[in-house]
């Protein structure tokens, strides 16, 4: 078992990096291969709508100068998908809805290469506004792509805030969110022993 975690934040080892290792963490506890990918340092390019996706069929994008095809493969290769994002102004970042874009495209494009995988979305805020739009699109996104989606205690989000004085991550001292990521894990895991065994 395989679980890939793409984090869509701007910033490398951030909030949102944080609250997918407290989740990847708790799935290595259960013997599940975990990868986290940060797409902070790359640029990942709009999907263009050409729709050769659909007419080559072989799950592939047409754009080649970025890692898209490589993720692909990786999403492909994996049993449960975790994607990350915070929320700067009102929803997921848009390095993450290219990624979606372009992944879902040729995800349908091949007989819905994702179906029935497991996924979960995260998303970390600083501010109220924001963070249930976000999450909605992230699994909006699992949903069109016929996944099995799986929730916490809570909806699956953190908050990131200022915590300069324990050079910490910000996201560190939201316990609450902590605890929602460990349940996230926690459920996740089940759901494999459950669909697996």
């Amino acid at each position: 078992m395989k679980a890939l975690a793409i984090s869509g934040s701007a910033k490398k080892g951030g909030n949102t990096s944080f609250m997918l290792k407290t989740v990847l963490e708790g799935l290595e506890k259960d013997g599940i291969q975990t990868e986290l990918i940060e797409l902070a340092d790359e640029e990942v390019k709009s999907c263009t709508a050409c729709y050769n996706c659909f007419k080559n069929k072989n799950n592939k994008c047409i754009i080649k100068d970025d890692n898209i095809n490589l993720y692909i493969q990786k999403m492909i290769e994996a049993d449960i998908i975790i994607l990350g994002s915070p929320v700067y102004l009102v929803d997921i970042t848009p390095k993450l809805i290219a990624f979606m874009e372009r992944c879902g495209m040729v995800s349908i494009a091949n007989k819905y290469l994702l179906k029935r995988k497991i996924g979960a979305g995260i998303v970390v805020r600083y501010r109220r506004a924001g963070a249930i739009h976000g999450l909605d699109s992230i699994n909006h996104f699992f949903l069109v792509e016929q996944m099995i989606v799986v929730g916490s205690n809570y909806l699956n989000i953190g908050i990131g805030r200022g915590s300069e004085a324990t050079n910490l991550a910000d996201s560190e001292v939201d316990e609450e969110g902590i605890k929602t990521m460990i349940d996230l894990a926690h459920n996740i895991s089940w759901l494999v022993k459950e669909k697996y065994q």
